[in-house]
């Protein structure tokens, strides 16, 4: 039924029932939210060895999205007993060295190095974001607590940078942003994803006080000013590749790496700006 609709009304359908998914998960309980994004951060790894698979690199999949999985709930774990802090920061790094010994078996792969590259890159670009998302859920005014807010209000102004700019950018978009990357992405799109981003963190700093009213207009700003590069990156990564989305899961979106592209290359700097600020 979906498929016979039109872009836009897929994407609306589509991006309504996915919102009312997460918006419930995060506000149930740790353990729903924790779910949820296990699933979506598999998902989201998943499709990033499949695109490589199709570019001919050799893939380690399984494992690597197995790796994923023990570091999110690694991260999960850690922020309910953190004094194991350290303990998970170094099993990584265990867990990352134990794919170059498994190279080491691979008689097919004439070049080891380079895939194995592509393989950790994985990890890093689309593993560690969600892990931070679900870290700095724990770093609201009570330290060490699930604060149910804060990765409602990061998602909050995502989704109002990229409501704002596709829609200001279909209408009024005509100055090209990084027309060699993504020749629809303009200026006008992206002030518009501004603007209806820094509205939302208002209301925000009104009534999610887990986090002082004034950070979530930075929080806001960085999710629109570094996502519009993370949306870059993912293109500039199809581009490369010869591909259009990252797959076709959620009807008008793509992927699950093309609806949160935005999300994982912001999340470390708004990890940052959480920890010089807590």
């Amino acid at each position: 039924m979906l498929s016979k609709m039109s872009n836009l009304a897929q994407r609306i359908i589509a991006g309504v029932l996915g919102a009312a998914v997460l918006i419930g998960a995060i506000y149930w309980s740790e353990w729903s939210f924790f779910v949820i994004f296990l699933l979506i951060m598999s998902f989201s790894l998943w499709e990033f060895y499949a695109i490589l698979e199709k570019a001919n690199f050799k893939t380690m999949k399984l494992l690597a999205v197995g790796v994923g999985v023990l570091i999110f709930s690694g991260t999960f774990w850690v922020q309910r007993n953190e004094k194991y802090a350290g303990l998970l920061l170094l099993s990584i790094f265990a867990l990352l060295f134990v794919l170059f010994v498994l190279k080491l078996y691979d008689k097919n792969d004439r070049e080891p190095f380079a895939n194995l590259a592509m393989n950790i890159l994985g990890l890093l670009y689309v593993c560690v974001p969600f892990s931070l998302l679900l870290g700095v859920s724990y770093w609201g005014s009570q330290r060490g607590l699930y604060h149910y807010q804060i990765p409602l209000g990061i998602l909050f102004c995502l989704w109002a940078s990229d409501t704002g700019a596709y829609f200001v950018g279909k209408k009024l978009g005509k100055t090209k942003l990084f027309e060699r990357i993504s020749p629809k992405k303009t200026w006008e799109g992206f002030v518009g994803g501004m603007i209806f981003s820094q509205m939302v963190a208002w209301g925000l700093s009104v009534y999610f006080t887990s986090v002082e009213g004034w950070k979530w207009f930075v929080i806001s700003g960085i999710i629109v000013t570094i996502g519009t590069y993370g949306d870059l990156v993912e293109s500039m990564l199809k581009r490369s590749l010869g591909i259009k989305d990252s797959g076709s899961v959620i009807p008008g979106h793509g992927g699950f790496l093309d609806r949160f592209d935005g999300l994982l290359v912001a999340m470390p700097f708004v990890a940052f700006f959480f920890k010089l600020f807590a």
